[in-house]
């Protein structure tokens, strides 16, 4: 293929973001349809190598490279702008699909970036489309919630900018390739990458953002932000122990804040910063098993999370209600977004035939094979954790449970379809995953159904099962939501603000005054003294003027005596 034939792909779903608002009615769905398909066959048409390369400043840069890494992340962004959009084509606002597709186009831009510069303008593009998907809900939570928002991306951007320049004026290379913790540089760069993707204490921006936006809003919103942060970090710290042990905060992290809330949105979104952990310690390890684990995983995430974010959006937009104490009895009129939704709460899990249980145990396999059995223990008891609060008590709550009365019906075609279709990617990959492993970085010599492995898991699920109805009566939540570092900026902050602005008020009015009498007395002193007849001053802003002329001729005078 020569260059002049080479596409970007993220460039095919950017554009088409900016053409989506021009077009109406089937126009619009088929191009909302067409346009990621167009950027993944873009994506498999391209030759692996750095095919875009320019100078700038005297770095060479690579805007458009490709090898396995990059391509297994690129396929699951525009997959998931496909099923995404197909389950938004009854969405009426007009903004949501086109920011978006933005937002998937720079997550793709990221996947295939070769240098930090090219990361960097596509991360922040990323922070763009994810606010304006946020905004596009249109309500006075979301937009509260997508300021906070801004404000903590804004701050990783900053951060993230720090390091990638400390990185070029120390190296003079811009190359995107593995780096150590070896600097202040590439330590900034490390922040940067663990805000986006959910590491505490950066990690409250994401449950308190996700469930506000609309009911297919938080589908988009759950794919690409994390997941990006999960590619670069593969790609840059791969075997840096700390992300062992701060991915291990995650797993529980999220357990534990999952366990406790009633939205029922609130729940998976904790459940990501809890999947994404599993990652975070696969990377950690390092090997060539746990990094392809880790990657297996961010792949099929994206899928069973979509698909139970999807479930929840068709009851929030079929009912108005999120909150899990309000719901219940659903199965009787929802068969299929039940069934889905189960699906996908068996994939999170990590249950036998499902998408979850070929790609964590290869992380969980990689713990085994370094020999570091406090991990695997931490990971074994974790994937009990996720069978409570995701497995178990979504589809429970929502789904079975009290019967709530609601009797809403299936969504619409569309977003059965993109139910569907991720449910069967879930049970395919699950029963056959020799596709995803043919996709993965490094040559994959592992084999997830054996007697060991299938046992095992099914014992950790049985108990944590069991475990869930022994204590469903404390697992009931009121309607109410969980604050963690959150609090900080959404309770301490504004009281802080109010008591700083009321002495702020004080003083001024204290300075003010003071201020005006010094000035008046000094007006009369010099009438008096210098002007008796009060031709200078003869009225207040003449004199004033005429103060501060005086005041100014003397600060030039001293500043040119002391330079």
């Amino acid at each position: 293929m020569t260059d002049a034939l080479i596409l970007h792909p993220a460039l095919i779903l950017i554009g088409g973001a900016l053409l989506l608002p021009l077009l109406r009615g089937a126009a619009r769905d088929a191009a909302v349809l067409l346009l990621p398909a167009l950027a993944m066959a873009a994506l498999w048409l391209l030759p692996e190598g750095r095919l875009w390369q320019v100078t700038w400043l005297d770095y060479q840069l690579a805007p458009l490279a490709v090898d396995k890494l990059s391509r297994l992340f690129a396929t699951i962004f525009a997959l998931m702008a496909f099923a995404g959009g197909l389950f938004a084509l009854r969405q009426p606002s007009r903004l949501e699909v086109p920011a978006a597709y933005l937002y998937a186009g720079s997550a793709i831009g990221v996947a295939l970036a070769g240098d930090l510069i090219t990361v960097f303008l596509f991360w922040e593009f990323m922070a763009v489309g994810s606010t304006l998907v946020l905004w596009s809900a249109g309500t006075a939570t979301a937009w509260a919630s997508s300021r906070r928002y801004v404000a903590v991306h804004l701050a990783g951007g900053v951060i993230l900018f720090a390091g990638i320049a400390g990185h070029l004026l120390t190296t003079g290379d811009a190359t995107f390739t593995g780096m150590q913790t070896d600097s202040l540089a590439h330590w900034l760069i490390l922040i940067g990458f663990l805000i986006n993707a959910g590491a505490p204490p950066f990690s409250a921006w994401l449950p308190d953002a996700y469930p506000e936006a609309s009911w297919s809003g938080t589908v988009f919103l759950s794919a690409f932000t994390t997941k990006t942060a999960v590619y670069v970090l593969l790609r840059g710290f791969p075997g840096a122990e700390i992300l062992i042990w701060i991915g291990v905060i995650m797993i529980f992290y999220g357990i534990v804040y999952a366990l406790l809330e009633n939205d029922m949105r609130r729940i998976l979104a904790y459940s990501i910063v809890n999947q994404v952990g599993f990652m975070v310690v696969g990377i950690g390890i390092g090997t060539e098993m746990a990094l392809n684990g880790a990657a297996a995983h961010a792949f099929t995430h994206i899928i069973y999370k979509a698909l139970l974010l999807m479930s929840a959006g068709a009851v929030l937009a079929a009912t108005g209600r999120r909150k899990c104490s309000e719901l219940g009895g659903l199965f009787h009129s929802m068969p299929l977004t039940t069934a889905c939704g189960i699906i996908g709460a068996l994939a999170i899990s990590s249950f036998p035939l499902t998408s979850g249980f070929v790609s964590k145990s290869m992380v969980t396999q990689a713990a085994v094979d370094g020999h570091l059995f406090t991990v695997w223990l931490f990971l074994a008891a974790a994937s009990a954790g996720v069978f409570l609060h995701a497995g178990i008590k979504f589809p429970w709550f929502v789904f079975f449970q009290k019967d709530s009365g609601l009797r809403p019906a299936d969504p619409p075609v569309s977003m059965r379809l993109g139910m569907i279709l991720f449910a069967f990617l879930c049970i395919a990959l699950g029963v056959w995953p020799e596709p995803l492993y043919a996709m993965l970085p490094y040559a994959v010599d592992y084999v997830p159904y054996t007697a060991g492995h299938v046992i095992t898991q099914l014992q950790l699920l049985l108990f944590s099962g069991l475990a869930f109805f022994v204590m469903l009566n404390y697992l009931k939540r009121t309607p109410t939501i969980s604050l963690d570092t959150d609090w900080l900026w959404r309770v301490a902050g504004p009281v802080f603000a109010r008591r700083f602005r009321d002495v702020l008020q004080a003083t001024r009015g204290s300075l003010t005054g003071t201020l005006s009498s010094g000035l008046n007395a000094i007006s009369n002193l010099i009438t008096r003294h210098r002007h008796p007849s009060g031709l200078l001053l003869r009225s207040w802003p003449t004199g004033v003027m005429a103060l501060w002329v005086m005041v100014m001729l003397l600060a030039h005078l001293l500043s040119d005596f002391f330079g």
